[in-house]
């Protein structure tokens, strides 16, 4: 019986912190069983991970996905590098961007989509210092607005 739905199995919270985010892609991921019974016990994480295009092919490196407990002698290796799988046109335009400037490839969820491990992959431009303290002051910024309104409706001022 296939499940529906979406199940997220790992997020890179830290990955929208560092990064200005430019556009998203849906890419399918290449598992050797252990490794996807691993992830059905929600054991991943993204925090080292990245991507890059070599020869036309998608590989996303840093991925740990912890050994499988009751695997045997068919263990996968926990860092191993693995293969995104996405549509030759898309693959073209990463190449052309991630080669024209200073963008990277970063992974920031990993999900079960109907059944198959999807990876929500993102081509992204580096933050410097000064622009992460402005995104953390605009948020504040809106907090205190948003709870001075919520302050207003219920007549505390």
């Amino acid at each position: 019986m296939k499940e529906k739905g979406r199940k997220v199995i790992a997020t890179n919270r830290k990955a929208r912190h560092n990064y200005t985010i430019l556009d998203t892609y849906e890419a399918g991921i290449a598992l050797v069983g252990t490794e996807v019974k691993s992830l059905r016990d929600g054991k991943a994480s993204l925090v080292d991970a990245f991507a890059t295009v070599d020869d036309g092919e998608v590989w996303l490196r840093g991925l740990h996905i912890p050994e499988y407990t009751q695997g045997s002698w068919t263990n996968h290796t926990p860092r191993r590098t693995r293969k995104l799988l996405l549509h030759k046109r898309e693959i073209e335009h990463l190449v052309g961007k991630t080669r024209e400037g200073n963008q990277t490839l970063v992974p920031l969820s990993m999900y079960f989509s109907d059944g198959k491990v999807k990876v929500e992959l993102a081509l992204a431009k580096g933050k410097q210092d000064y622009d992460k303290r402005q995104d953390i002051k605009r948020r504040t910024e809106e907090r205190e607005v948003t709870r001075e309104l919520g302050r207003r409706v219920k007549g505390m001022r």
